[in-house]
């Protein structure tokens, strides 16, 4: 006699969301049984590691995450760029690589949209980053967070050592008038360059 389970227990047996699992019924890739009340339920016997592995994971794809704040940095947007090409080949997956130039506290770049967009609509299966501010400056943790609802691997290459608080408190505040200071000189401008300057041999 099958076993009917709800879509509670059959989102933590296939490890995807419940809202996934709405996607696929509406669909057709995974069709639930109704109750008399219109709960959904679903048949264990067809619940397996095959339809995991074949369905769960069908199509979603590593995505490599790179960023840098100003056009000066361009050069480092290439080294991040060769550093995850090397380790996701090196891990034989198959992966794409997205690149923003802006600030980590801009939350409108083109590539990040992008990211987003791919890790709700359960196309990215796993993130790769050399670092972690690469993504965010401030909000790493959210987006993290909507990965892990997603199911969606989170690697960062680079841990880093672990700075103290004075050293992540002074790297914010130079983030925040680095944006700043562009807006109201513009980033190229001779008074912007020698702000930065100033603030950080204070900082230093």
């Amino acid at each position: 006699m099958n076993r009917l389970i709800s879509i509670n227990e059959a989102s933590k047996q296939l490890g995807v969301s419940i809202s996934t699992l709405r996607r696929w019924d509406e669909s057709g890739v995974l069709v639930a049984q109704r109750t008399p009340k219109g709960h959904r339920r679903y048949d264990i016997s067809k619940i397996n590691p095959n339809l995991l592995h074949g369905i769960g994971n069908k199509d979603r794809k590593t995505v490599a995450y790179a960023r840098v704040s100003s056009h000066d940095q361009k050069d480092d947007l290439e080294r991040q760029i060769q550093i995850l090409e090397l380790y996701c080949a090196k891990q034989g997956w198959t992966y794409e690589i997205i690149n923003d130039l802006g600030s980590g506290m801009n939350y409108h770049k083109k590539g990040l949209k992008q990211l987003l967009d791919g890790i709700l609509n359960n196309e990215i299966g796993r993130l790769v980053l050399t670092h972690k501010d690469r993504l965010l400056r401030f909000g790493a943790e959210l987006v993290f967070a909507i990965c892990e609802a997603r199911n969606v691997e989170v690697i960062i290459i680079n841990q880093g050592e672990n700075l103290s608080f004075e050293e992540e408190l002074a790297q914010d505040v130079l983030e925040i008038i680095t944006v700043f200071s562009a807006r109201l000189y513009g980033s190229r401008s001779k008074k912007n360059k020698k702000l930065l300057e100033a603030v950080k041999v204070v900082l230093e």
